[in-house]
């Protein structure tokens, strides 16, 4: 039963609805076949309309303002992140450290709402929202019912937020595909912040090779291991070498 619960949760995030297997009997179809009959000087229309195309090019979706967010607690401190991607691919990270305690489950919800704000104030009109919380997913699109006390404010001003996009959508993740927005929140919880004190995100590059490669000058001297690598090549000793070497 661990698993098929396991497999359940998965299967969640897929619109899949069941749909029982019926069996047709063949009179059945003879029943529906004598009750609309077919006149025998029916023509049959065997051109098919629009035979010349090949291919039909499905309409491309303009790419849209994406936003992942997480939330953290543990022993050290809370906070939230999120990082809301522009269609051009640039990312603009955002988060907070919480001064209050809170549960996990409301830990989601503040980042959510954190991101929100900010696409907001970025005049963001459409929206795709990633969280790896299967919970506040699936409340925020009504499939399941708000029921904890705390989580119902969270619930309704994050639905007015909501209202300032013309389209919005909300789709869960995998934790393995939201860490960026994990390790803000972890980040923003084990940083120590004093009140007042604003941290600009940092920028994060790729570093395709050692820092000291570009500080070292070039030298035109034989590594130590030169005249064993000619011995074994050549079979030849160094020429300062004498027969006690």
């Amino acid at each position: 039963m661990r698993n098929i619960a396991k497999w359940h949760c998965q299967l969640m995030e897929y619109d899949i609805e069941y749909v029982p297997r019926t069996s047709i009997k063949g009179q059945a179809i003879a029943d529906h076949l004598a009750e609309f009959p077919i006149d025998n000087d029916t023509p049959i229309n065997t051109n098919f309309p629009d035979e010349g195309i090949l291919q039909v090019d499905e309409e491309k979706k303009e790419p849209t303002w994406k936003m992942y967010f997480d939330g953290a607690v543990n022993s050290v401190g809370s906070g939230v992140g999120a990082v809301l991607i522009s269609p051009d691919g640039r990312h603009y990270p955002v988060a907070a450290k919480v001064g209050f305690s809170y549960t996990n489950n409301v830990a989601k919800y503040e980042a959510c709402i954190l991101g929100l704000q900010a696409a907001i104030d970025f005049k963001v009109k459409e929206l795709e929202l990633f969280g790896d919380s299967m919970l506040m997913i699936f409340q925020t699109l009504g499939q399941w019912k708000t029921k904890d006390a705390k989580l119902v404010p969270y619930h309704e001003y994050l639905e007015e937020l909501a209202k300032s996009f013309e389209k919005i959508s909300f789709t869960y993740t995998p934790r393995a595909k939201n860490q960026f927005a994990d390790a803000l929140a972890t980040l923003a919880s084990m940083a120590s912040i004093s009140e007042g004190n604003i941290i600009e995100p940092l920028e994060i590059e790729v570093a395709k090779g050692p820092a000291h490669c570009n500080a070292i000058e070039a030298s035109e001297a034989k590594p130590w291991y030169e005249d064993i690598r000619n011995f074994l090549q050549t079979g030849q000793y160094p020429p300062f070498a004498d027969r006690c070497d």
